[in-house]
């Protein structure tokens, strides 16, 4: 029966989302019985404060009950914690909107925390773990060491730990976060399952590697994400993310100066742009070339602080001061890339060929389209590579792999 209302739910989300209705908590399950929680009209979805929602003034309530007799302990559904940890997805919502209450600039570092984490290897909260004896933490490659948000899970672990001890599991903590992050910071809801486990083992050598790096050309770009079964409208979507946080010049001043060594501005940069830029970004003598696959990795916001020997350490605001409201969360991004203002060079080459560059147009122009893209390229993302059942475990500490018996 559990299967039955998944598939009912994907499928009537869908057609939700087709026809332009959005949630705010979207669904959930309330003692066997599955609840769909309206939506308030508001600039988190880009929905007009004068729009009603589809569905009135109260919850709808569809009698679907779940229980049944089937073991799904080794696969993701919905509502996983429903018997063993109930209020463990509220517990996770409130702790984030309280941490993004305190400091808003959380969300686009969760959102980057969990493609880390899913890029490689899957959704398995490896780049959460520390380095011992055992084992080389993710966070020590290069790309990573600028990531931001592990006290926050750790911090929501912590509750859930005092609460439903050894029960939810790290990897699932962070997908959920992130989910909240978009939401508070403009974004769509989306419906996730749970149930995933978390590694025993990390990847950095893989992460070096396989991160695409703000310089990386288009042919990397969608070679990596292809890789992991994702197409060219869904990688352009979900660099919609990019539409908030901040980065750092050192990752793009090679269009400001030297780009690919002809000591000469990127001729694709919007020329009053590129004046602006300078003023921010004045001349350093060191910068990363094009394709070199060097420093933070894309799609990421909140770029870190962590930068080259020698390389700019001013700092932009990927919003633009919120350029266009909170309801134009990844909008601005497509339209700046469409007037030739993408920031760092594999923004911008988005643009360069016409299987991505349609998407760009598309979304520039029509905010809900990109909005139901961007949820179900985040489901997706958040459902890559998952471990279940018997091959993972639930840490109590996310930073720290469980002690062998």
């Amino acid at each position: 029966m559990r299967f039955f209302v998944a598939c009912f739910v994907i499928a009537l989300s869908m057609y939700l989302a087709f026809h332009g209705f959005e949630f705010d908590h979207g669904f959930e399950f309330d003692h066997g019985f599955l609840r769909f929680t309206k939506r308030s009209p508001g600039n988190l979805t880009g929905v007009k404060d004068t729009e009603k929602s589809p569905f009135g003034e109260d919850d709808v309530m569809f009698s679907f009950y779940t229980e049944d007799s089937d073991d799904h302990s080794y696969s993701l559904h919905y509502d996983f914690y429903q018997d063993s940890c109930p209020t463990a997805e509220r517990i996770i919502a409130k702790g984030i909107r309280e941490f993004y209450d305190a400091k808003p600039s959380i969300a686009p570092s969760l959102i980057r925390l969990l493609f880390h984490d899913c890029f490689i290897e899957g959704c398995d909260a490896s780049v959460l773990l520390d380095a011992d004896e055992s084992l080389t933490s993710e966070k020590e490659a290069p790309p990573n060491q600028s990531l931001k948000g592990f006290d926050v899970i750790e911090s929501i672990k912590s509750e859930l730990e005092n609460v439903c001890p050894g029960v939810v599991s790290c990897a699932d903590v962070l997908v959920l976060a992130a989910r909240e992050a978009v939401l508070m910071a403009g974004g769509p809801f989306y419906p996730l399952e749970t149930g995933r486990k978390d590694s025993v083992v990390a990847f950095k050598e893989i992460a070096e590697r396989e991160l695409p790096s703000p310089q990386a050309t288009i042919s990397v770009i969608l070679a990596r994400f292809a890789s992991r079964g994702f197409n060219e409208r869904e990688t352009v979507s979900l660099f919609g993310a990019h539409s908030i946080g901040i980065t750092h010049c050192t990752f793009f001043e090679d269009r400001l100066y030297n780009f690919s060594g002809t000591e000469k501005p990127d001729p694709e940069l919007d020329q009053g742009f590129q004046q602006e830029l300078k003023t921010k970004c004045p001349f350093s003598a060191s910068a990363p070339s094009p394709g070199t696959g060097i420093g933070a990795s894309m799609p990421a916001s909140d770029y870190g602080v962590v930068s080259l020997a020698g390389g700019n350490d001013g700092v932009i605001d990927l919003s633009y001061d919120n350029e266009g409201g909170e309801e134009n969360f990844g909008t601005r991004y497509y339209r700046r890339l469409m007037q030739k203002k993408g920031l760092m060079y594999a923004d911008q080459q988005l643009t360069g060929i016409e299987e991505t560059e349609m998407w760009v147009r598309a979304y520039a122009s029509d905010t809900q389209l990109f909005r139901r893209d961007f949820a179900m390229s985040m489901m997706k993302l958040s459902n890559y590579h998952v471990l279940t059942g018997p091959l993972g475990q639930v840490r109590t500490t996310c930073s720290k792999v469980l002690p062998k018996n």
